[in-house]
């Protein structure tokens, strides 16, 4: 069983920055692709960036591209989202999600509970 738990969200000045954490409970980490999905209120969950198992291909939103950069640490069973140049729009609950490398570029089979972001103007 996959099991993510985010951290770092929280109130953010527009223009600001913040990094968020997923930490994967899995043996075998490396052989996974992750992503970073989130919801506003009222609206429909949108993909926001994924990263391949071994981190060297990345993909993002239009919306966040240029702003936001997904990462992973292998040794740590770890993925972020750094999130830069933050706007109002970007306030929404972040979802971390896995799928084994083998289904990419899916990267939803797994789902966090997910951690607020909310920024303020």
């Amino acid at each position: 069983q996959v099991q993510l738990v985010e951290s770092g969200g929280g109130l953010v000045q527009a223009g600001g920055s913040t990094r968020l954490s997923c930490a994967v409970s899995v043996r075998t980490f490396s052989t996974y692709a992750m992503g970073w999905f989130r919801q506003a209120p009222g609206k429909e969950r949108e993909f926001v960036a994924a990263i391949r198992s071994s981190g060297d291909i990345t993909y993002y939103a239009d919306s966040v591209k240029g702003r936001f950069t997904i990462s992973r640490d292998n040794a740590k069973n770890t993925v972020y989202l750094q999130m830069n140049s933050l706007k109002p729009e970007d306030t929404a609950v972040y979802l971390c999600t896995a799928a084994r490398n083998s289904r990419w570029p899916r990267v939803d089979d797994y789902w966090g509970q997910g951690t607020q972001v909310t920024v303020s103007s």
